[in-house]
C-alpha cells in the first residue's frame, strides 16, 4: 500500500492551520504552522485564488490528511458511506473515527495516528482478545482494545498514555489506563467528532 513518506508538517502548512500529524510537538512553538503560517514552496505567500472547487478540495485533502489515508482508501470509505443509510458527510466521519488505528490514538496508546497506525501494523494491539494488524479494522460498541502484555513497558506507549490527559479521551470511548485497554462504550455521532472539516463540502466534492 502506498503511503506519504514526505515532511508532515507541510501538510499542516498547506492546509494553514494544524493537523496535529507530530503528536505533542504540534503544541509547541516547533509547530510549522507557528513559525512559517503560509503555505510551503515558491509561491507560498501569494494570496490564493479561491473558487467552490478549491475549497471544496481543501476540505477533503485536510479530512483525508488529518486521518493518514491516501486518495485510493479515502474514496473507498466515502463509497461505503454513500451506500449506507444517514447523512453521507456524518456516515463517513464516523466510518473514519472508528478505524482502529484513530481509535488506538483516541484512547493514548500513540502519540499521533501514525504513530498508533505503527503499533496496529507491528502486532502490539488485540481487539477482543486477538492479535489485530489491521489498521483500518472498524470497531463496534462493546469491542476491547488492548495492549500486548509484552509491548506494555515500550517507551512510546507509556510516553503517549501520560500525555493523554491533556488531550482527553473522547466520550465514545473508555480507558482503563492501569490496564492497558480501552472499551468502545458506543459508536460515535457527529456531535461527538471535533474536527476542523465541513464533510458537506466534501460529499459536494464527490459528487460533482
Amino acid at each position: 500500500m502506498a503511503k506519504y513518506r514526505g515532511p508532515v508538517c507541510r501538510l499542516c502548512r498547506r492546509e494553514g492551520e494544524k493537523l496535529f500529524l507530530k503528536g505533542s510537538r504540534c503544541m509547541t512553538a516547533k509547530c510549522a504552522i507557528e513559525r512559517r503560517s503560509y503555505p510551503p514552496g515558491q509561491h507560498g505567500q501569494k494570496r490564493p485564488r479561491n473558487s467552490e472547487y478549491s475549497t471544496q478540495l481543501r476540505e477533503k485533502q485536510k479530512l483525508r490528511r488529518i486521518y493518514g489515508l491516501m486518495e485510493c482508501q479515502f474514496r473507498g470509505l466515502f463509497e461505503r458511506a454513500e451506500s449506507q443509510s444517514g447523512i453521507t458527510g456524518e456516515v463517513l466521519l464516523r466510518l473514519l473515527e472508528c478505524r482502529l488505528d484513530n481509535v488506538a490514538y483516541r484512547l493514548g496508546f500513540g502519540a499521533s495516528r501514525k504513530e498508533a497506525r505503527q503499533l496496529v501494523s507491528h502486532g502490539h494491539l488485540t481487539m477482543n482478545g486477538r492479535k489485530i494488524n489491521v489498521p483500518g479494522a472498524q470497531v463496534k460498541a462493546g469491542d476491547i482494545i488492548s495492549i500486548r502484555e509484552r509491548s506494555r513497558n515500550l517507551i512510546s506507549i507509556q510516553a503517549a498514555l501520560e500525555a493523554v490527559d491533556g488531550r482527553g479521551i473522547p466520550e465514545w470511548l473508555e480507558l482503563d489506563k492501569p490496564a492497558f485497554k480501552g472499551v468502545v462504550r458506543a459508536l460515535p455521532t457527529k456531535d461527538q467528532i471535533s474536527l476542523p472539516v465541513n464533510e458537506q463540502m466534501v460529499v459536494e466534492l464527490y459528487s460533482r
